[in-house]
């Protein structure tokens, strides 16, 4: 369930504990609060109000997050893929589009009276389709090893979340934002979201199990959630 508060979302998980507890996550400040099963809505309700003020301060300090500039998608501006920069050469085309590394660079290739929109959503595909490739890749594997299994998975642009799980129907998904970092971190992302399929809530249950399969999680989650965020419009990305 979820509550809006002076226009902030609040996720509310109701949980088997004793107290509730707070958080602005990563990467945009997400807010959640995790409550007792028993406790009363209402009484949820007043504790946010109560730390309206502290959840605006961490919010506010995700949005002044380093972020890249905005894209115009001409040659000489940077890009990454999988962690690693490129530089970005714009070739006109009015034939075809075009993606293709070369070395140090991303030659873009497409009409020149194209849009800086048509220019991104294109780029946007491209990443798609290296992080589905990827994702082909290394699921299988994680599956193997944890014997979880999901039945099917997805990319989406998320302002929010680097992967989500729908537990009910078994479905993940992941940030197109991931094809940007280094592969590890999507390994991370997909071992996380594979065992929400086991158990549902961040708990010391789940902790234990990512302690198990992957010893050093807790730095590549750190080395994600630091890394420069890619500058977005929320109103481009509603897929």
């Amino acid at each position: 369930m979820s509550i809006v508060i002076s226009g902030i979302s609040i996720d509310i998980q109701k949980k088997n504990i004793k107290n509730m507890h707070l958080q602005v996550k990563p990467p945009d400040g997400h807010v959640v609060i995790s409550a007792p099963s028993s406790m009363d809505d209402k009484a949820i309700e007043v504790y946010a109000r109560t730390n309206l003020s502290w959840i605006k301060k961490q919010i506010e300090k995700f949005q002044q997050q380093n972020r890249s500039a905005k894209r115009q998608f001409v040659s000489g501006e940077t890009m990454y893929i999988w962690g690693k920069q490129y530089f970005l050469s714009f070739v006109p085309n009015s034939q075809k589009n075009g993606f293709e590394i070369q070395g140090d660079k991303v030659i873009l290739s497409m009409r020149e009276e194209s849009t800086v929109r048509q220019r991104e959503n294109y780029v946007r595909e491209q990443y798609r389709r290296l992080l589905k490739s990827e994702i082909e890749r290394l699921l299988p594997k994680w599956e193997r090893i944890t014997e979880l299994h999901c039945d099917s998975w997805q990319t989406k642009y998320m302002v929010t979340r680097w992967g989500t799980c729908n537990t009910d129907k078994k479905k993940l998904w992941f940030n197109l934002q991931l094809a940007q970092k280094p592969l590890e971190c999507l390994e991370y992302v997909i071992l996380h979201e594979l065992i929400h399929l086991r158990e549902r809530t961040h708990n010391a249950t789940f902790i234990a199990y990512m302690d198990l399969y992957m010893k050093n999680w807790r730095a590549i989650k750190k080395e994600l959630n630091d890394s420069r965020l890619d500058y977005y419009d929320t109103s481009m990305y509603q897929e």
